[in-house]
């Protein structure tokens, strides 16, 4: 078995259960790959073994069996761009704070490897957002795992966001920005602007704007089969573009072309766990203080 470790730097609270994981790791005999620019702090860290091997951006990982990601929910975002379309299942290692997606604590790494071997876990099928703009080129990676933004550069005005739906004219947004968010990203920047929260499976997209001038527009969610055009106006010409945490200027002739990415991010859910039970205890629900 040939298990990945993707991550940044930690702080030295974790070191001792990152190290207990790569210690479960050897002791199983699992072959472990480091990502390249990881690597070297991991190694100032903890001790690793000797038959430890590299990984780099763009490298075909297809042959790895699982990829654990150690860090935050951004941490784990950024796995995608390594991922890509490679079906390799991901695990979050959570040393970030609330961990929506990095759901797993360094206290249960034991048992996480148990399970990995063993097969117990299930898999969550997250889709992405493919992103096409006419005017800027979005990398080798042009896609979403949690959401598209479409931010003004300058604060002290509103832009316009013009947005059609499979070339049917929708509405304008006169907003600080607008949201276009997948399941996975309904309880990231689009939950803190009010947008719903939907369950991966949901099979759509959220349209939420930021700080809307005209109120009774509200979030919308409509069904990824369909394309989603977004351009932007403004009293200055440039603007912000987002895709997670990469982020690329663009100016008002810009067209941006949004649908359903042609593969799937594999999540590893393990046993017991669930997106319910992640939000419930994620975000305090059913919580009563008086108990």
């Amino acid at each position: 078995m040939v298990v990945a470790l993707y991550g940044k730097r930690f702080s030295s609270e974790y070191t001792e259960g990152v190290s207990k994981l790569v210690d479960e790791l050897v002791r199983r005999g699992i072959q472990i790959v480091v990502y390249e620019r990881f690597f070297p702090f991991l190694s100032q860290t903890i001790s690793l073994p000797s038959t430890v091997q590299i990984f780099k951006k763009g490298d075909d990982l297809s042959k790895m069996n699982f990829l654990l990601s150690i860090g935050g929910d951004g941490t784990l975002l950024d796995t995608a761009t390594h991922v890509r379309d490679s079906k390799v299942p991901v695990l979050g290692i959570n040393t970030g704070r609330l961990g929506f997606l990095s759901n797993v604590d360094l206290n249960q790494v034991s048992e996480a490897v148990e399970a990995l071997i063993n097969g117990n876990y299930s898999l969550d099928h997250r889709s992405l957002i493919a992103v096409r703009c006419d005017q800027v080129d979005l990398g080798p990676f042009p896609y979403a795992l949690n959401e598209l933004t479409l931010l003004n550069k300058d604060r002290n005005s509103m832009i316009s966001i013009h947005a059609y739906i499979n070339e049917a004219f929708m509405t304008t947004y006169w907003a600080d920005g607008l949201i276009v968010a997948t399941p996975t990203g309904s309880t990231a920047y689009s939950l803190s602007c009010g947008g719903p929260i939907v369950t991966p499976d949901s099979n759509n997209l959220i349209l939420n704007p930021i700080a809307p001038h005209n109120l009774n527009v509200r979030p919308m969610v409509i069904s990824h089969t369909n394309k989603v055009t977004l351009r932007a106006e403004g009293r200055s010409d440039h603007f912000l573009l987002t895709l997670d945490s990469r982020s690329f200027d663009i100016d008002s002739t810009a067209t941006i072309e949004l649908s359903r990415a042609s593969f799937e991010i594999s999540l590893i859910n393990l046993e017991g766990q669930n997106f319910f039970k992640t939000i419930r205890h994620k975000l305090g629900w059913g919580l009563d203080k008086r108990n």
